[in-house]
């Protein structure tokens, strides 16, 4: 399946950064580089952008989308790095930061990474395939308590200690 994700808000977006020709900014969720081809299209020889993505398949895209540009970095990692991979680069301040967090409808679309409702596949929902653990180890593994923490203190649910409950139970009768 092609990478392919429409920018939410792009104009909004572009125009809220203030983009300075010669400025340095950082895409935290590079993507499929919608918002980074609008970022590098307005710099010069002399700006700079630094996109991230810990996901294999929007480095390979975003690579492919950006690659006529010769001042943009894409490093594969997790924006919660970026500090330390900017310092690593030898840059300290940064003109802009872009963060578009959530899933991609790449990745909802792609059966195979395991975050479809639509579609009958292993429970996956890694952003990084380098990670070990997937959604499907949780689910079967963790306590019920460890369960009801990560339900409760990330999906913000108020029925959290319910719904881990009958996890447990169900993963009882067969893996989920």
């Amino acid at each position: 399946m092609e990478f392919n994700h429409v920018s939410v808000l792009l104009n909004e977006t572009i125009e809220g950064l203030n983009i300075k020709p010669d400025g340095i900014y950082a895409d935290g969720t590079l993507g499929g580089a919608g918002h980074s081809y609008q970022i590098a299209s307005k710099l010069n020889g002399l700006g700079r952008l630094i996109g991230f993505d810990q996901d294999e398949d929007a480095i390979t895209a975003s690579t492919e989308r950006l690659k006529e540009f010769k001042n943009v970095t894409i490093v594969r990692s997790n924006y919660r790095n970026m500090k330390e991979e900017l310092n690593n680069r030898g840059i300290n301040k940064v003109d802009g930061i872009l963060l578009d967090l959530g899933v991609s409808s790449y990745q909802l679309d792609t059966v195979s990474r395991g975050f479809s409702y639509k579609e009958e596949a292993p429970l996956d929902m890694r952003m990084d395939n380098r990670n070990e653990v997937t959604a499907r180890d949780i689910v079967n593994n963790y306590s019920q308590g460890d369960l009801f923490r990560i339900i409760r203190d990330y999906g913000e649910d108020k029925f959290a200690a319910n719904i881990a409950k009958h996890i447990v139970m169900n993963r009882e009768i067969k893996p989920i």
